[in-house]
């Protein structure tokens, strides 16, 4: 069917666990964790990016790259709530979203099981630290200048030409006319038009 990976069983074949069944404890036992998080939808939104830096109680900081999926598709949520007028199609955005989500933790957890593709990670040593997230190339990407794209339309490493002249939130990039360089893939990136853009790590690279 639609599903990207499976596993091999004594009758063939079968999918993995669901996004719902991880989070109910379907891989408990088998030592798999790296991390824990208090706040499950930092998780969920970490494996949408496929990358992030981890900032533990002690002040340290671990940075974590994708290291696989389940399977399954991605589904988006923002449609998902928009389709059962739960939010508003102008207020969907990864702030809102993250805002509805926490506003109750019991209704969150089925609209994020509605996503049941589940991204596993791996951690970066500090010697390994290229000081930006990995792309699909396996090089570091570059602030502004990195765009994952779909790969079934475009090669990895193509130079696109990118004109949004009504994305006019990023800092002296008014409007957005820039060469840049497909360097990575997403599942949530579909279709031949449709591109992502690296704007970096921290705080200010995740407003804008």
């Amino acid at each position: 069917g639609t599903l990207t990976h499976a596993r091999k069983t004594e009758t063939g074949t079968e999918p993995y666990f669901t996004r719902a069944q991880i989070d109910q404890g379907a891989l408990k036992g088998k030592g798999l964790e790296l991390l824990y998080f208090k706040d499950p939808i930092e998780i969920f939104f970490m494996q949408i990016q496929g990358s992030g830096r981890v900032k533990l109680t002690d002040g340290t900081t671990v940075r974590v790259q994708y290291d696989g999926k389940n399977g399954y598709p991605y589904s988006s949520i923002g449609r998902y709530l928009m389709e059962k007028a739960l939010l508003a199609a102008d207020r969907v955005s990864m702030g809102a979203l993250m805002e509805w989500l926490r506003a109750d933790p019991e209704r969150a957890k089925p609209v994020m099981w509605y996503n049941q593709s589940y991204v596993f990670f791996r951690e970066i040593k500090a010697a390994d630290d290229a000081g930006a997230p990995l792309g699909a190339m396996n090089v570091p990407l570059t602030s502004g200048r990195s765009l994952a794209f779909d790969p079934a339309y475009h090669m990895l490493g193509t130079p696109v030409y990118v004109s949004a002249p009504t994305m006019k939130h990023v800092p002296k990039a008014a409007p957005f006319n820039r060469l840049m360089v497909g360097q990575d893939v997403g599942s949530a990136i579909k279709g031949p038009e449709r591109g992502d853009v690296y704007f970096g790590s921290g705080e200010d690279a995740g407003k804008i």
